[in-house]
């Protein structure tokens, strides 16, 4: 695989912006953002599509995480 261009970088961000946008507002059809998935998997590397898409699942967890959504299991150990 040879290093992308700046331009094909910046077309590849571009797309995946799209694609997460389209995620994030949740009131979309399920068609209208897998154009925007089938964009960026156009547009992009194949290895950048599986780092993005393990990425947004993390920052996603990250987040919940962070406001409050974690619960941690009650200790049922005794010493």
């Amino acid at each position: 695989m040879t290093a992308p261009t700046a331009e094909e970088r910046k077309t590849c961000w571009g797309a995946r912006d799209r694609y997460w946008q389209c995620l994030d507002e949740g009131d979309k059809d399920s068609s209208e953002c897998q154009k925007f998935r089938t964009e960026f998997e156009g547009s992009c590397p194949q290895q950048w599509i599986k780092y993005f898409d393990k990425r947004r699942d993390y920052l996603k967890y990250k987040a919940k995480m962070q406001s409050g959504g974690f619960q941690p299991q009650e200790n049922t150990t005794k010493l």
